[in-house]
Order: structure tokens, then sequence, then C-alpha cells
């Protein structure tokens, strides 16, 4: 995907817009991956929601069919969004903000109670916090580098 620049050249994507289709590219790839026995550990107890559902991303994260989708909508949204510089920087910033909000939740919910619907345990919480913050910090940080470059022309 190219787009134009002021003066009518072809640029390529930009930084962030890169940064978004990638972020979304692993999204798209760990919802998929959850759909797979053996990347998945105990496949069989995969469940729709909820925390009853024993299933392991890598033998780590805790997840659902729900939790899996979630993945690769998150993971399309990104690809779509990387469509230009301002969609990207949105899609990055809203969503590591939606990753904080889900990691705080993670946090004050009880494991073992039916408000862990998505499911998520100690190591989802975790990567959602990480994520959160460097998707945060990549669109603050990559936003910034656009605007000087003076490269927010949408794609084509």
């Amino acid at each position: 995907m190219t787009s134009m620049s002021s003066n009518g050249r072809t640029v390529g994507r930009t930084n962030i817009q890169k940064a978004a289709l990638a972020v979304g590219a692993v999204f798209l790839l760990v919802g998929v991956l959850g759909f797979i026995p053996g990347i998945t550990s105990n496949y069989e107890s995969l469940g729709f929601a909820g925390h009853e559902s024993e299933a392991l991303l890598l033998g780590i994260f805790q997840v659902s069919i729900l939790h899996n989708i979630v993945h690769l909508l998150f993971g399309a949204a990104g690809i779509a969004l990387a469509r230009n510089a301002a969609q990207s920087r949105n899609y990055l910033i809203v969503g590591g903000a939606i990753y904080l909000v889900l990691w705080l939740y993670g946090l004050l919910i009880g494991h073992d109670t039916p408000a862990n619907f998505v499911p998520l345990n100690t190591a989802d919480n975790w990567l959602h916090f990480v994520l959160g913050v460097g998707m945060i910090g990549l669109g603050v940080v990559l936003s910034r580098g656009t605007a000087r470059a003076g490269r927010t022309t949408t794609a084509h």
C-alpha cells in the first residue's frame, strides 16, 4: 500500500502504519494459534467463554473461543486501520488503553468467578499490561515522527 505526499510523490507506509499493521498481524496470528491443538494445550477443554476453559495458549495464557475471537477481531481492526497514519495512531492508543483497562479488570476480578468470562489468568493480566503500555508508547512516539516528517497522508 502506498500513499501520496503533499507534492504528489508516492511514498510507502509511515512507521506508525507499519506498527499498526504488525500489531494487527500478531493479534490475528495469536487468534488463529488459539484454535490449534498442540500450540494450545488442554485444547479439549476449550470452552466458548468463562473461567472453566482450561485451554492454555503456549501452555501459559488461558484462552477460550471468545478470547480467540477477540484476538482475531482486534487483529483485523489493526490491519484495516493501518490504511493511514491517523487511524493507525488511534488503533494503537485506543487499543492500548483498552488493554490497560482489561489488565485492571483482570487484577480486580476473581479468576474463579463468573466475572472472569473472557477468561484471564495472571499471565494474561501481565501480558495485557505490557501490550497496553507498548501500544500506547508506539502510538505516541511514532505519531510524533509522522507529524514532523509531514507524512500523514492516506493510503489508496
